[in-house]
């Protein structure tokens, strides 16, 4: 548990959120050609979200393994269809477009000359990072996040505050506040059971295939009526259990995906990583590096608007 502090922590899902820069913002070039439709974005969105909230701390939480080993090993499809290269000593390597890859370099050297904070730990993904920032955070956290997954974090009684999710499905600008009560609506379940949910159901944009024949209708009442996976697993091995033959023999059939895919599906909360150090900048680190890196990317009105957002002024105009 760490210690309680003031204001609230916001936690960026930072590749949910270039990815989507990317493919929803027009092309910008810089001086030297360079694409840097992302890096723009990603600046505009930090605008936004901070003017809307005033986070008084915020990480970039970043994919140091986007595949973690670990999790291939439990489910070898894992994020499979996602991967270009496959490297013996390293990381495999994700299907990304040479343009925004391009990008990712210039955003990191743009996020360190704001001061803003980027954490990511080796063999564990965003995800990870946020689930374990999230968790004692000693203040109230808000999760930007485009994955679902991260719905299960969602904690309206959280330690020092509501862990709740801003969701950018449809857009930065359109985002939903997910509390419990939004996850009940939308889903039929708790949020304590979002994980369950999620496996019961899978994810194909994951590589996760679910129980076969299980949606997430029959997922939720499955929930509803035993509570959570071990429940569920328990009632279909029980002959005197009131769970139907149908989504009896489902439960049974999927036996050993039910034996680990739960691992995959919770995010980590127990990463060593650091507590402090990550309050907002109210001026930028190094102002000439700023200005210099706005003048060789041509990130002009982004980053001067991300500079007077972080100052207390509005970001529009």
């Amino acid at each position: 548990m760490t210690s309680p502090q003031s204001g609230h922590l916001m936690l960026l899902d930072s590749a949910s959120m270039y990815f989507r820069a990317f493919f929803g913002i027009p092309e910008h070039a810089a001086p030297d050609g360079t694409n840097v439709n992302a890096v723009r974005g990603m600046l505009d969105y930090l605008s936004r979200l901070v003017e809307e909230y005033r986070p008084s701390h915020l990480v970039c939480c970043w994919d140091d393994d986007w595949r973690p080993q670990w999790r291939v090993d439990l489910i070898p499809s894992y994020k499979a269809h996602r991967v270009v290269e496959e490297v013996a000593t390293a990381p495999d390597v994700e299907e990304v477009p040479d343009p925004l890859e391009r990008q990712v370099p210039i955003l990191r050297e743009v996020l360190a000359a704001f001061g803003i904070s980027v954490v990511g730990a080796p063999g564990y993904e965003a995800d990870d990072v946020i689930g374990t920032l999230a968790t004692d955070a000693g203040q109230p956290v808000d999760v930007v996040t485009g994955d679902r997954d991260l719905f299960q974090l969602v904690d309206d009684d959280g330690e020092g505050g509501p862990v709740r999710v801003l969701y950018i499905g449809r857009g930065v600008g359109r985002h939903e506040k997910v509390d419990q009560a939004w996850v009940r609506a939308k889903y039929g379940v708790e949020a304590g059971q979002y994980a369950d949910f999620a496996t019961l159901r899978g994810d194909a944009s994951d590589g996760l295939p679910g129980v076969a024949g299980v949606g997430e209708k029959t997922a939720a009442t499955l929930l509803q009526r035993h509570g959570d996976l071990d429940g569920i697993v328990a009632a279909a091995g029980d002959p005197d259990s009131e769970m139907g033959p149908g989504p009896r023999g489902k439960i049974k059939a999927a036996d050993d995906y039910l034996a680990v895919a739960p691992q995959v599906v919770a995010v980590a909360r127990d990463i060593d990583l650091p507590r402090t150090g990550h309050e907002l900048p109210t001026t930028p680190a190094d102002p000439d590096r700023v200005a210099a890196l706005a003048e060789q990317w041509s990130l002009g009105s982004p980053a001067a608007r991300l500079v007077t957002v972080l100052g207390g002024g509005s970001g529009r105009g």
